[in-house]
């Protein structure tokens, strides 16, 4: 089974193609354009850009591959619940449903969430964990949460969200403090390196509420630092070591609340070196490979290899 998985979130137009026979993912994606200084985009010209960039990433994706798919897969809202929606993801619905339309396959839907939940286990090789009850942190610019996630013998995977941010998602107080530093959006990378170049040490105790966070703290404090004349890489430190200190108050409480469940992360927050490196030693975590941790349609295009329908097998 070849599945074409198709994602267009609020910052990435990507595709890829997912060979359940072999396991390899081929996959093409592009980081949308946001201008210097701004952060972020309108959602008419994030459906903009998806509409330009989805015919040139489908021709150089099956040029490299030379594949066929025998069925597509899209990301059609954030997350798999009632009410989730973005304009955004209608462009690769709209793809997908044509295609499908055209070339008679079938068409299987999932969210944008479960897309990064899947790309994540396949990247670390634990795709036998959709078999299982483990908990799932998606961390990125537009989500800060945690979900339990169970089996399910439609969507392969259902989840239940256990703890989150009340306000600032964690990708978005990077980006901000990136932006007041004179970084280019998205700052994730950038900022990461910046703070690696700090020696400061701190000490943070993050605001907790039944296993949730909260960061809007986080903004006032970085302007603050650099209204002072803080060197721009303690700044930096500061802001990584907080979402650090937030996720790992988040990760305790959630273990106690459901011991043994195992542990995932995913998201593009969640590439970050610091991070990574702390809570592998602590929690013995599973993430996601660097390349398959920030937006991409990879996760999507596993889940629709995955599901079997009874004309599949026929």
């Amino acid at each position: 089974m070849i599945c074409l998985g198709i994602d267009t979130s609020n910052y990435t137009t990507s595709v890829a193609l997912y060979d359940d026979a072999t396991g390899e993912v081929t996959q093409q994606r592009r980081l949308l354009k946001v201008k210097p200084g701004e952060l972020g985009l309108r959602q008419s010209d994030a459906v903009f850009q998806h509409t330009l960039a989805l015919p040139e990433l489908m021709r150089s994706l099956f040029e490299e591959s030379g594949q066929r798919p025998d069925c597509i897969a899209v990301s059609t809202a954030p997350r798999g619940e009632a009410g989730s929606y973005m304009p955004c993801f209608m462009v690769g619905k709209g793809t997908a449903d044509s295609l499908g339309a055209a070339y008679r396959l079938p068409v299987r839907y999932f969210s944008h969430q479960a897309g990064h939940i899947a790309a994540a286990l396949y990247s670390a090789g634990r795709l036998d964990w959709l078999k299982k009850e483990f908990l799932a942190f998606h961390v990125s610019g537009g989500t800060t949460e945690a979900v339990r996630v169970s089996p399910d013998a439609q969507a392969l995977l259902r989840t239940e969200l256990v703890a989150r941010s009340l306000d600032l998602k964690a990708g978005q107080a990077i980006d901000r403090v990136g932006v007041m530093l004179g970084l280019a959006f998205p700052a994730g990378p950038a900022l990461d390196e910046l703070s690696r170049q700090s020696d400061k040490q701190y000490k943070i105790k993050p605001f907790l509420r039944d296993g949730d966070c909260s960061l809007s703290g986080l903004q006032n404090r970085c302007e603050q630092m650099k209204q002072a004349g803080e060197a721009d890489c303690d700044i930096a430190r500061y802001c990584m070591e907080y979402i650090c200190a937030a996720l790992r108050g988040m990760t305790r409480q959630l273990t106690e609340t459901y011991p043994g469940l195992p542990l995932l992360y995913s998201g593009g927050v969640m590439s970050n070196s610091l991070i990574r490196e702390r809570f592998t030693k602590e929690f013995g975590v599973v993430f996601a490979a660097p390349g398959f941790s920030s937006d991409n349609a990879a996760g999507v295009a596993v889940l629709g290899a995955m599901r079997r329908e009874p004309k599949d097998e026929s």
